[in-house]
């Protein structure tokens, strides 16, 4: 069993397969919550920080690749640790989030990206931000009443932490009561308590002198000095304190970061000085060299650099995720690579006929993992390296939890190597691999795909993988390997099979409760979860057909748009028929783009495809999606387009305000549409509105209405 375990640590995420990925998925969750303790609690951390980025990051790609398999103690929604019981409890009233992380300049031009393109549609709006070490040490809640500290507390778990207040206030950074003016009158600040360099140093001096153990580092040192039930330990570790954060206060004393963490230098903290705000991306990352030149220098541990949207209003109208904002980000340090040499390139077949290619490695340590395989993900990105088999490749952990090969040692090439060529058949079926035009932009895809459709036995085994996957028709007992298992005995080839297969079990000289692996009770069990979803939700049916580009999101939108799937396949087939009306229906939802549009109408032109699911509709009927009641709402149920210059919001809040509200809002104007909000510069479709005398609102009348 162990070492079965340890196999599944070493494997690349896409080389899991649904049970296996369940299994890693588990024990990540077990593993991150042991090392959460060790390192909140019993402050001793027994990996490195780039290790234990390395399982986060596993644990959300395989989510990601997964997402019906994410539990309900997953990593990926908790922050922190679990709680001591030799402190008192404190809630906190404004949870304490963690920080998604950036491990590139990409990624931060992105991050900046995302920022300009949620807020596009402000006028004369420009956006900065701020910059900051990221200081590595131990989180910190501060409560002040009228200007006295009067309880603080450790970060926990983000909601729940424990009462440290004693300990606290043996540290002079914190001041007893704030200075200057203009702070709340109930205010809770937040920062980071570390131990400088030298402090360390001395500590350690000071125990070898007495023969007691020494310790290992300033950040375990500070974490575990806070959070001793004696403070006097505490008043003689010397620790110090950032304050770059604040939680509940009982009005607002700044409208922007780079104020509010100047105001708490004012009140008495200790702010960095490294701290700049700009809105140029540019400089925003020369900060962040300077800050990575100045690491060793500093005094203190950093292990990055904190980007964080300038203005507060902004912050909130962004808002946040499960365990982190989004409007903040920690461009993290580099990390460790390790070079090895790559010995194949296999090439692996997903459900739409993608055609990853992966690097098989000899065995590296890196960042404490063993890594053996890597992504190559797509044949541009082999020639752009120029990776052939044979060759000495760096390989690293970051970003993607998959490693990935950033370089070859060129140097080191084997005389006889030659450029890798990129199958132009599926290693699974020998149909032809092919790089698809893409429409919009004239050039070829990036990704390679098998033609072979659902003759391809990758494809057809896949597919049948996705259908019957949680989030889809989440058949229990019918798991990854199941399904291959079934398939190769030609059990089952196509969905309308797992329906059919009670009753051919009945009539076969041998049953499958005979087969290796299974009993009576199992098989009663797999027949009576097959038979409760022979009524699915109609989203969840539309999404498990697999078609390409239709993601659960797009599902749930066509579900609420058709209401049933005869009339969803209706239209769709009519669209792709050449009929207009049927087509400006179709593209006229909102969400739904010339791309999905193209991929509903193929899916249901292909022959093959319509004979699937023909066949699944004479074995199960999809429930008619009925919407769902907003109680008080005016909207709920209704057809909103939204035309014209928003002035207010942009057009993704206005969308998702309606959307909360019970509405379905469309991109096109018909019979069937109850109101059109219209700003300026509406045209064509404020005057089909008012040719078929639909409701037009302004803006200032759409926020009245919901208000």
């Amino acid at each position: 069993m162990a070492a079965e375990r340890d196999q599944l640590a070493k494997m690349a995420v896409d080389d899991l397969d649904r049970e296996q990925a369940e299994r890693e998925l588990a024990r990540l969750a077990r593993k991150i919550a042991a090392l959460d303790l060790a390192y909140y609690n019993a402050d001793a951390p027994e990996v490195s920080d780039a290790e234990y980025d390395a399982l986060r990051q596993r644990n959300a790609a395989i989510e990601k690749r997964f997402p019906d398999l994410k539990r309900s103690d997953s990593p990926s929604d908790r922050v922190g640790g679990t709680l001591s019981s030799g402190f008192d409890k404190v809630i906190h009233r404004v949870p304490m989030l963690s920080l998604a992380n950036a491990f590139s300049d990409d990624d931060i031009r992105e991050f900046v990206a995302r920022a300009r393109k949620f807020f596009a549609h402000d006028r004369d709006l420009t956006l900065e931000f701020t910059a900051e070490p990221k200081i590595d040490g131990l989180s910190a809640s501060l409560f002040y009443r009228e200007g006295r500290f009067v309880q603080g507390a450790t970060r926990g778990n983000g909601t729940e932490g424990e009462d440290i207040t004693a300990n606290l206030r043996t540290i002079g950074d914190i001041p007893d009561h704030l200075s200057g003016r203009g702070w709340p009158e109930e205010i809770e600040i937040r920062g980071e308590v570390y131990m400088t360099h030298a402090d360390f140093a001395a500590l350690n001096r000071e125990a070898a002198e007495k023969g007691e153990q020494t310790y290992v580092n300033p950040r375990n040192t500070a974490a575990g000095s806070l959070r001793q039930l004696d403070a006097s330990i505490t008043a003689q570790r010397n620790l110090k304190f950032f304050a770059y954060a604040w939680g509940v206060t009982s009005r607002p004393f700044a409208t922007s970061q780079y104020e509010a963490v100047h105001r708490m230098g004012e009140w008495g903290f200790i702010i960095n000085p490294l701290m700049i705000r700009s809105g140029d991306v540019d400089v925003l990352l020369a900060h962040y060299r300077d800050i990575e030149a100045q690491r060793a220098t500093l005094g203190y541990d950093i292990d990055g650099v904190v980007y964080k949207l300038d203005s507060l209003a902004l912050q909130e109208r962004w808002g946040a995720v499960a365990r982190a904002p989004r409007w903040a980000i920690a461009y993290k340090f580099p990390p460790e690579q390790a070079t090895t040499i790559l010995d194949r390139i296999d090439i692996q077949v997903g459900r739409t006929g993608a055609l990853t290619p992966v690097a098989r490695l000899r065995p590296v340590t890196v960042g404490g993992v063993v890594v053996t395989n890597a992504t190559l993900h797509n044949a541009d990105e082999i020639a752009r390296k120029d990776i052939r088999v044979g060759d000495t490749v760096v390989v690293q952990r970051a970003g993607d939890v998959i490693p990935q090969v950033v370089r070859v040692v060129k140097e080191k090439r084997p005389e006889d190597s030659h450029p890798y060529e990129f199958p132009k058949k599926c290693p699974a079926c020998g149909s032809d691999a092919v790089r698809e035009i893409n429409e919009s932009t004239g050039e070829k895809d990036a990704v390679t795909r098998c033609t072979g459709g659902l003759k391809c036995p990758a494809q057809a085994v896949e597919q049948l993988k996705h259908f019957v996957s949680r989030r889809a028709l989440d058949i229990d007992g019918l798991g990854d390997k199941q399904i291959a298992a079934f398939y190769a005995q030609g059990l089952i080839r196509e969905p309308a099979d797992i329906f059919t297969l009670e009753e051919r079990d009945e009539q076969a000289s041998e049953k499958l409760a005979q087969q290796k692996g299974w009993k009576e009770k199992s098989v009663s069990n797999l027949f009576r979860a097959i038979n409760a979803r022979k009524h699915p939700d109609l989203d969840r049916f539309i999404f498990a057909l697999g078609i390409r580009h239709v993601g659960e999101t797009t599902a749930a939108l066509l579900a609420r748009t058709f209401g049933d799937f005869a009339t969803f396949e209706r239209v769709v087939r009519e669209a792709g028929e050449g009929n207009a009306e049927a087509r400006e229906q179709l593209i006229g939802i909102d969400g739904i783009g010339e791309t999905v549009a193209q991929s509903l109408m193929a899916f249901f032109a292909n022959k093959r495809n319509r004979e699937v699911v023909d066949a699944l509709l004479k074995q199960v009927t999809p429930r008619r999606h009925e919407p769902e009641a907003v109680a008080g709402s005016p909207v709920a149920g209704k057809t909103v387009v939204f035309t014209g210059s928003l002035e207010k919001m942009t057009r993704a809040e206005a969308k998702a305000m309606a959307e909360r509200l019970g509405a379905k809002v469309s991109g096109s104007v018909s019979g069937k549409t109850d109101m059109v909000v219209a700003g300026p510069g509406a045209g064509s479709k404020l005057k089909k509105a008012e040719q078929l005398g639909v409701q037009v609102l302004s803006e200032a009348d759409w926020l009245a209405l919901v208000s």
